[in-house]
């Protein structure tokens, strides 16, 4: 089959996709907020290894470790920042536009997020013991369940932004893009007394109160963006203050040079977000706002246009699922030993080449469970009478409670309470 007749469909499917497409759809900020998403499984699949212990167990292990050199790469791959940017102007947008009151906004939205966090958790839950029985290591379940859970953080926290959202608009209506210059003082005051002189007389628990305004930040910038308070004069200062304020964390104050954790590093980036996080978030930001045209323009082909609503339409499948993909070529390599960039050490050349050879692979695994648990974001859809609706809400109510009792007991598993 010739390579024309192979793309045809292809290229019909993009032009009807093309044509469906509301004229007042935003594809720019759509664009981004598709380019954040792709960039956490590639972070993971990329900055996450396994070594084996001597039962055939999986652990975790980062070639960063080894390779301090390619901390770099972090800075690329760490786009959270954006990712907030984009979810706070669409809250914007949405919250401005809502046809009823906010509690009923609020509800919508996080009925939206939990459904697909529930779905992974409940069936991880029931798939756990399955394994176990057919001789999956429990050091190996525990090492999946982490990272399972790990990226689950992230829409916790996006909850409480989100629910934040009418405060932001506030904000951002009466200080525009300057209301989030407190949250930005606030975590540079905790960095200080965590990094500075009085360190060591200061709590470990102080650094918690970074995780809200560290992550508030570039949601804040995103609100104000939605409400036009942010134009190309402030992205240029956003971008340029940033970038100014990064290379002095960097150079000065000698923040960690990876914006992930690393196995073995007394201090971390992200969790919780240090003021180096804030700064790549601000740099982020102010690029992101000042190729917004330039972006827009790109995404009028339907070519690229159809992969970004395609991802945008399994956004929260991606972020609650890569792990598994990874990990569903992982545990079946364990059995057979040492696999060059799956189960051995990740401290070599040969190990990074490797690695890069099985991105595909763990792309054509997610899609192929995308397939099946994007049922788990897509709201249920049913044309009922009224008794039906009732025994349909009942029974939805069921399935929500187990599904509730089987994250919770995942979660509990993972974090090593169970």
């Amino acid at each position: 089959m010739s390579g024309p007749t192979v793309l045809a469909p292809l290229r019909k499917a993009a032009e009807r996709i093309d044509r469906q497409t509301p004229a007042h759809r935003d594809r720019a900020v759509d664009g981004l907020r598709a380019l954040a998403l792709l960039a956490v499984p590639t972070g993971h699949w990329l900055l996450g290894g396994f070594t084996l212990d001597a039962d055939g167990g999986l652990h975790n292990a980062s070639p960063l470790s080894a390779f301090g050199g390619w901390a770099p790469a972090s800075w690329v791959l760490q786009m959270l920042g954006v990712f907030f940017l984009v979810g706070g102007y669409a809250s914007a947008l949405s919250y401005r536009r809502r046809p009823g009151s906010p509690g009923a906004w609020l509800k919508g939205r996080l009925v939206r997020l939990g459904r697909p966090v529930l779905g992974v958790t409940a069936v991880w839950a029931l798939a756990a013991p399955a394994l176990y029985a057919a001789g999956v290591p429990e050091s190996s379940l525990r090492t999946g369940a982490k990272l399972v859970v790990q990226p689950l953080w992230f829409v916790g926290v996006y909850v409480v932004v989100t629910a934040l959202t009418p405060y932001c608009v506030r904000a951002a209506r009466r200080l525009g893009g300057w209301a989030a210059v407190p949250l930005l003082a606030s975590v540079a005051v905790v960095d200080l007394l965590r990094y500075g002189p009085l360190a060591e007389s200061v709590p470990s628990w102080l650094s918690l109160l970074n995780i809200l305004p560290g992550w508030l930040f570039a949601y804040q910038l995103g609100v104000s963006w939605g409400e036009r308070r942010i134009g190309r004069r402030g992205a240029w200062l956003l971008l340029a203050g940033g970038a100014l304020l990064f290379a002095a964390l960097l150079a000065v104050f000698h923040y960690p040079a990876s914006m992930v954790g690393v196995p073995g590093a007394a201090r971390t980036n992200s969790h919780p977000p240090s003021l180096l996080v804030l700064a790549l978030a601000s740099a982020q930001s102010g690029a992101a706002i000042l190729l917004r045209d330039r972006l827009a323009r790109l995404l009028a082909r339907p070519a690229l246009w159809a992969p970004v609503v395609a991802v945008n339409l399994c956004a929260m499948t991606i972020l609650c699922w890569h792990q598994t993909a990874m990990l569903a070529a992982a545990v079946p390599a364990s059995f057979a030993g040492g696999v060059a960039g799956l189960t051995t050490a990740p401290d070599s050349l040969a190990w990074i080449v490797a690695r890069l050879a099985w991105m595909p692979v763990f792309a054509g695994l997610l899609a192929a469970i995308a397939r099946y648990a994007r049922r788990f974001e897509a709201p249920p859809v049913e044309a009922l009478p009224v008794e039906g609706r009732r025994a349909s809400a009942v029974r939805r109510a069921v399935r929500r409670t187990v599904a509730g009792l089987l994250a919770a007991g995942y979660g509990a598993f993972a974090l090593g309470l169970a």
